[in-house]
Formats: C-alpha cells, structure tokens, sequence
C-alpha cells in the first residue's frame, strides 16, 4: 500500500471490522448505562465481561493464549470508541487489557501465560497492576512494598494506591489476578524491583478499601491493596528479579498511547454535542453557531481534534509491542492528546451553557473524566522531563 492510500484510522479491513464491531457495542450496551453508573460510582462487572465476546480482553494477546492477536493501532480504535461514551469503564477496560493482560504475555513466562491469560483474555478473570502507592506515584523508584526471600518463595509487605479494578464490586472483594510492583528488601539499589503474579486467594493479600467520591473516572473502581506478610511461591516472579524497570517501560508505553486514544474519544464525543447543539439553541434570533465566538469554539477544537487524532494513531501505527524504545513518542503524544480533551470538553460546556453543567448533556462528565488522563500512566510533567531528557541524550 502506497502512503496515499493508507486509511490510518483503519488500515486494514480488520481493523475497520474491529472499530464497527467496537461502535455496535457502545452504542447498543455502553452508552445506555454510562449515566447511571457514573452517579451510582459503580463498575459495570456484567457488560465487562461482555466485552470477551468481542475478544476484546485479551485484544494484543497471541492468539496462542487465548487473544486476538492485534496491534497498537487496534487498541487505540478501541480505547477512542470506548470512551466517547464511557471513559470510566474504558479506564476499567485499560487496566485489565493492557496494564495486567498485556504485561502478562509481554513479560511472562509461557507457564505463565498458559495458567493466567486465557481466563484473562476471556474475562472470566478480571485483571489489575499494583505500581503507585500513597507516596509513590510518577516517583515509582521511592515505592517502599517489599518482597523478601522466604524458603518457598517471597513474602510482600506494602500498600498500592489508586489502583484500577483493586475490586471488582462495592465492597472489598479483590480482583482475580494482580500484577505487583515490591522492591527487593535489603537491596542496596532504588532500582532492584521485581514484578510478581498475585492471586486474589493468596493469603496476605487483601482489599483496604475502594476509593470512593472521585471527580471523575467513577465508573472504574479504584482501591487500595494491602500486603500483610504475603507469601507467594517462587512461581509467582515474572522473569527474574530486578526486572520490573524493563517491564514497566514496555507496557508504559501502549498505556500513555491508549490514554491519549481515551483523550481522543472524550474530544470527539464532546466536539459533536457542541456542534449540534450550537445549530439548534437559539438566541437573539438566530443559531448560536452563526456567532463568532461560537465559531470559534467549534472550529478550534475541530481542528485540535484532528491534530491529536492523527499524532496519536500515526505514534500506535509504528509502536512494537514486544519492545521498549518508544518512550518519547508515545509521552509526546499523551502530552498533546489529553489536554485537547479537557480544552474540548470545556468549550462544549461553555457552548451549552447552564445545560453543559447537568448530566443530561454528557460534557460536564466528559470534562471530569478528561482530568485524569493528565495524571494517570504519567502526569504532564514527568512527560516535559522525559521527553527532554529523552532529546537531549539525542544530541
């Protein structure tokens, strides 16, 4: 194919399949119950694990283990049409697919990913990764969870914050699998991290609490997850200690670009409430959209759509899944995506007014869930400091 006839939306007719059979879904199962459980701050349990039947779970994951065998751009579709509707459940989706499903065939053994991802990819089981803690987030070398030798295995003790799918309900009933993050104790370097595979039968391990009252993102659940001298065999390490570092910058990297897809679902869906309502709300006798100001609004963030839009799945098109290496592009491309979703998201609300600021318009959810996309998976400023020291090593 010949650079002017490439759809880079949808360059293959798999993945014009993929975003069709995506659309279907939201609009028929996503969108009627996006509302209700954003004020309820509930997690959807039953539609996630609909979203198996679509292959969805395990979307990057060899088909050898039960997934689907896609590529980055894939999960970019996915993202952006998940979250036009519903960015809280496509963030619970992000969690399970990429930060747990994804890591687990990237990093894992193959007695690893036999045991763990069809189940996964499947979503029977329902995925999560422990990395932040309460002092620990974008600084996640000063994560203070250990994990010491025992006879048998290793034993953790630690706190994760913040973490996506922690539980799966209202109450502290803990996810099914459980990517962990702990510093070897009694190493000397801030850098000794191992990654180990956690059950949520493991004894030791358990739900503190589910973090309630959220700006947005509320129809994800977010729990604190506790390690009380947590024994797990030597089975449960995934390659060999000290790797985590390697590990984390593999699946970083899909995450920031998935995050910045979430941006692009937020800035369209909220481009198009702005746009048709600009031609039906009437003032001083004529349209909204033949104001100038108004104009301006939409036609900015159309523009700023397609900018991001295009960044974003041009970075996912050449991203390799199995690697590290594409740090700066997929930061710089989080860093330009997820503001455009909260400035788009924001104009929508000025467009329509009292109206923007009640549910029943969508935007004002919109505009709390765009919030996050400039915290989580690396706030703006680790990507300014990433992005130049990335250049500067360049030179």
């Amino acid at each position: 194919m010949s650079w002017n006839t490439l759809d880079l939306f949808n360059p293959t007719e798999e993945h014009a399949f993929l975003r069709e059979s995506v659309h279907a879904f939201v609009k028929k199962e996503v969108e009627p119950q996006a509302r209700s459980h954003d004020a309820q701050e509930r997690f959807n349990l039953k539609l996630f694990r609909r979203l198996g039947n679509l292959g969805l779970p395990g979307l990057t994951v060899p088909e050898a283990f039960g997934g689907s065998g896609m590529d980055a751009l894939a999960a970019v579709i996915v993202h952006e049409e998940l979250s036009a509707s519903d960015p809280g459940f496509c963030l619970a989706y992000l969690a399970h697919a990429l930060l747990c499903v994804n890591n687990i065939a990237v990093n894992a053994s193959d007695e690893q990913r036999k045991k763990y991802l069809p189940d996964l990819c499947s979503a029977k089981a329902i995925g999560a990764m422990g990395m932040s803690e309460s002092g620990a987030g974008t600084d996640v070398l000063g994560m203070t969870t250990t994990a010491e030798k025992s006879a048998t295995g290793y034993v953790l003790n630690g706190r994760k914050m913040w973490i996506t799918n922690g539980t799966i309900d209202e109450g502290t009933t803990p996810c099914d699998v459980v990517l962990v993050y702990a510093k070897m104790k009694g190493a000397d370097s801030r850098r000794a991290i191992s990654t180990f595979i956690i059950d949520k039968a493991t004894a030791g391990f358990s739900v503190g609490q589910k973090i309630n009252e959220k700006l947005g993102m509320r129809a994800s659940n977010t729990a604190e997850l506790c390690f009380d001298n947590c024994l797990v065999s030597a089975a449960a390490l995934v390659g060999k200690e000290g790797d985590s570092l390697s590990h984390m910058m593999r699946n970083l990297e899909i995450e920031r670009v998935a995050l910045a897809a979430m941006a692009l679902g937020i800035a369209r869906r909220s481009l198009a409430i702005m746009t048709q309502y600009a031609t039906e709300r009437r003032a001083f006798g004529q349209k909204i959209s033949e104001f100038g100001q108004i104009q301006s609004y939409i036609a900015e963030s159309y523009a700023e759509f397609n900018a991001a839009r295009t960044y974003v799945y041009n970075v996912a098109r050449t991203m390799d899944l199995s690697r590290e290496g594409n740090r700066i592009a997929s930061d710089a491309a989080k860093l330009f995506a997820t503001p455009v979703a909260k400035k788009i998201a924001d104009r929508a609300i000025q467009v329509l007014g009292g109206n923007g600021y009640v549910a029943e318009y969508v935007v004002e959810r919109l505009w709390r869930d765009a919030k996050l996309l400039e915290i989580g998976g690396g706030t703006l400023e680790s990507h300014h400091k990433n992005i130049t020291r990335d250049l500067v090593k360049a030179l």
